[in-house]
């Protein structure tokens, strides 16, 4: 897919920008993303969470801050194209500016309207240790094994290919001699909480823009 040059509006607490969640399982980041909105004014909005499955944990945590969740499988919708339509059709009719993929483990075709308006955070450096196959301590521990002396997470838009849209934002965490994959997670898990949701406000604050692959985040005012 051509990524064409995008800019953003701004936004701010009175209007926030409107996103979606996405989610598999337990939901960490949508817990995460409501804790920052709510203890740091970001001028965000949830106005809807996405399941690709009935039992996501996560789910609990729309219910509870009453936010809408509509639950759409691949059992539903078998092919790539019927569930990605079905899931950006819910998009739109919320009003949704900006797609957040949190641990949503299923591939999605990105329609026209939505390119460079869908962003997912991935547990590694990018172009390291990325693509198919490679989510949860699987990244991890093919950091390790590989002998790696840094690792991190990659906030990136997503485009029809596993990790692969323009960069946004990364953030380095040290692989210490005696990791093991879960220790190594733990700590890139606690940087993803904060490089997440200060990424997704320097979108809604206007500063990020994209030409191509090359994006630029202004420093916030």
């Amino acid at each position: 897919m051509t990524q064409p040059t995008t800019t953003w509006s701004r936004h701010t607490a009175e209007n926030p920008l409107k996103i979606a969640v996405m989610i598999s399982g337990g939901g960490t980041t949508l817990r995460n993303l409501l804790v920052r909105i709510g203890e740091e004014n970001l001028p965000l909005k949830i106005v809807q969470v996405i399941s690709s499955s009935a039992k996501a944990k996560g789910i609990q945590y729309a219910d509870e801050a009453s936010i809408p969740c509509e639950v759409i499988t691949v059992q539903a919708y078998p092919e790539i194209a019927d569930f990605s339509a079905a899931i950006f059709h819910k998009c739109r009719e919320a009003g949704v500016e900006l797609v957040v993929m949190g641990g949503f483990l299923k591939q999605v075709a990105v329609p026209s309207d939505f390119v460079n308006r869908v962003i997912n955070i991935h547990p590694s450096l990018i172009p390291s240790f990325c693509g198919a196959g490679y989510y949860g301590l699987r990244v991890h521990s093919a950091a390790i094994e590989y002998g790696a002396k840094v690792s991190g997470c990659t906030v990136h838009f997503v485009d029809d290919d596993y990790d692969h849209g323009p960069i946004i934002a990364q953030q380095v965490v040290a692989v210490l001699p005696d990791d093991q994959p879960e220790d190594l997670a733990a700590r890139v898990f606690e940087t993803e909480c904060q490089l997440y949701p200060a990424t997704i406000a320097a979108i809604a604050e206007g500063r990020v823009s994209v030409s191509g692959r090359k994006v630029t985040v202004r420093p916030a005012s």
